[in-house]
């Protein structure tokens, strides 16, 4: 019987989670708008449940959340559009709690937090965003948290950093990773020799799977970091150095970037959390590691070398 949804299962930490799943032999269920990408992307598991869904009819919802024990809420939206954060989560959960549902954990971000006030970020720094797309994810963990204080569900937030890996367009340093293949200029977004970290995604799934069925996971928020800091030039350097190119870049400054927002939109819609490339937010996730007892995280040198491979794969490269 499935037990596990994946609620916008087609994203890159959805299809991590899958993998999880699917290495566990656990059946599982993926939720999201296009049949057409869900059948893409998990068809060929048998394991998978395909189920399409539109969150602004509730009997879609329930459907989606029908016979389910734990939910794994992955639910994007476009930067233009961080507004339906809350919103999609409301939805959600009443579809939830009309369907019985016992449990949710929502992969989160550090965009709450706003700027860092320490070095390192544990799971009590205060949440304070300076930021609509901040304010609007605060607002998103509060519906689930409120939720779960009053025994409607369990909740817990899994937050990540910056994320990468193979086949990983959503990330900062795809263009680097192509432009090292192509031997090409990559386009950066600066300053680059601020501390920063990224983690990789094939490493999420199994922690993700790890916490859901730990009870004491639920009712509290928790860290994700990477194998480490570095900054993004010494990335790129390792990035460039693995197919034996020196590294060629471009960096755009935050005056360069809304120049750029005149006629992109994302791109307009980055400029507030510029303050991320400035101040970044590291997170400490020695709480995460205390729950579980052991987490996996891959070297970033192994890392970049099978983001690569996949990369060159991509590109029919040797």
């Amino acid at each position: 019987m499935v037990k596990i949804a994946l609620f916008g299962a087609a994203g890159a930490i959805g299809q991590s989670v899958a993998a999880a799943l699917r290495a566990a032999g656990q059946p599982y269920r993926v939720v999201g708008r296009s049949r057409t990408t869900l059948q893409s992307r998990f068809g060929a598991d048998p394991l998978a449940e395909i189920v399409t869904w539109n969150p602004d009819e509730p009997d879609s919802v329930r459907e989606a959340a029908r016979d389910i024990e734990t939910i794994v809420y992955l639910v994007g939206v476009p930067y233009t559009d961080f507004h339906l954060h809350p919103l999609l989560m409301r939805q959600t959960l009443e579809g939830a709690f009309a369907a019985g549902v016992g449990q949710l954990l929502l992969i989160g971000t550090v965009y709450p937090y706003g700027r860092p006030q320490s070095e390192r970020i544990r799971e009590d720094h205060p949440r304070e965003p300076h930021t609509f797309k901040g304010r609007m994810r605060k607002e998103q963990e509060d519906v689930l948290m409120a939720a779960d204080a009053a025994g409607l569900i369990r909740g817990t937030i899994l937050k990540l950093p910056d994320f990468y890996g193979p086949h990983v367009e959503r990330s900062f340093l795809y263009d680097a990773f192509q432009a090292a293949v192509k031997a090409k200029r990559a386009q950066l977004i600066g300053p680059i020799n601020t501390p920063h970290e990224f983690v990789f995604v094939p490493d999420v799934g199994p922690v993700v799977l790890a916490m859901v069925k730990e009870p004491r996971t639920f009712g509290h928020i928790w860290h994700l970091g990477g194998a480490g800091t570095l900054t993004q030039r010494e990335f790129v350097q390792r990035i460039f150095a693995e197919v034996g190119r020196t590294p060629r870049f471009s960096v755009a400054n935050k005056l360069m970037l809304r120049a750029i927002g005149l006629f992109d939109p994302f791109i307009r819609e980055l400029v507030e959390m510029h303050y991320l490339w400035t101040t970044p937010v590291i997170l400490d996730d020695t709480a995460l590691y205390e729950l579980l007892g052991t987490i996996h995280k891959t070297s970033y040198d192994q890392e970049i070398r099978l983001t690569l491979d996949a990369t060159r794969l991509s590109h029919g490269a040797v």
